[in-house]
């Protein structure tokens, strides 16, 4: 018998939609960006400024669009003479430093020998060191040993702060070198020189000459301990700093932009060969 009272019967349950899953915002990435562009800002400012077109001694404010401080570039004969100082001081660190650290870094990454340890504590004291105390010990020691200040003692600074750079640049590359390459060539009759000619200094050559470009802008960037030896040799970072007082022309933007595009060209030849020598 039934009741007499309907069965309520059974909604159809609701078919749902799949529902995507949420994208989770990658704050890493981002973190990135905004501290690269942090850190371009200055640059950017530089070269922006390089185009500004000035009518007082203050490149503060945008005034116009121009190309006519590239034509008037070397202008100001003490600016471009500190330029040139600045350029050589670099390019002779590069090499001097590039050679010494090189050697210095295939012995490390490859032997072992006594004051190894002390080899390595010098180096890295050198990067750790604050640029004041570096300044005033290399002070010190040119005037104990008779060195005037100028031209000289800062090649012989500069080359003694980015030595360490370039050694442990070189040193990370020797310590990854698969050591078969050395042998198989041995094996096949070539000497110890022309092993390192033709396999070994082909294979550190990327590194050695990222240590050379890094030992080139540490050289054309310092100021503190420059000052420290600099005598009465001006050179482009003591000369801006100089001209903070009485207003930075443009030519100071644009020798920078100038500087700054040969560093990125050189830093891309560089990765390019790198990549080739690799495939």
């Amino acid at each position: 018998m039934t009741s007499g009272l309907d069965t309520p019967t059974k909604a159809p349950a609701e078919v749902r939609a799949p529902t995507r899953p949420r994208r989770r915002v990658d704050w890493g990435k981002w973190f990135t960006w905004g501290v690269l562009a942090w850190l371009f800002a200055p640059i950017t400012f530089m070269i922006a400024f390089s185009f500004n077109d000035i009518q007082g001694r203050h490149n503060v404010t945008w005034e116009g669009f121009t190309l006519k401080w590239y034509g008037q570039a070397f202008d100001h004969a003490d600016l471009t003479q500190a330029l040139l100082y600045t350029l050589a001081i670099g390019v002779l660190t590069m090499l001097i430093a590039g050679t010494i650290g090189s050697l210095l870094g295939l012995a490390l990454g490859r032997h072992r020998f006594r004051g190894q340890g002390t080899t390595n504590l010098v180096m890295f004291a050198a990067i750790c060191a604050p640029e004041v105390v570096l300044g005033a010990a290399l002070l010190s020691l040119f005037l104990l040993v008779g060195i005037a200040t100028g031209f000289v003692a800062i090649l012989l600074a500069h080359v003694m702060f980015t030595v360490s750079f370039v050694a442990i640049t070189v040193r990370a590359r020797v310590i990854t070198l698969d050591p078969n390459l050395e042998e198989a060539a041995r094996d096949l009759g070539a000497g110890a020189w022309t092993t390192f000619r033709l396999v070994t200094l082909p294979m550190l050559l990327p590194a050695i000459m990222a240590g050379g470009l890094l030992a080139f802008a540490l050289s054309i960037d310092d100021y503190i301990i420059t000052s420290f030896v600099a005598g009465e040799v001006t050179t482009f970072p003591l000369w801006i700093w100089g001209a903070t007082r009485v207003g930075i022309p443009p030519q100071v933007n644009v020798m920078g932009t100038l500087i700054f595009g040969v560093g990125v060209t050189l830093a891309i030849i560089n990765v390019v060969v790198a990549k080739r020598r690799r495939s």
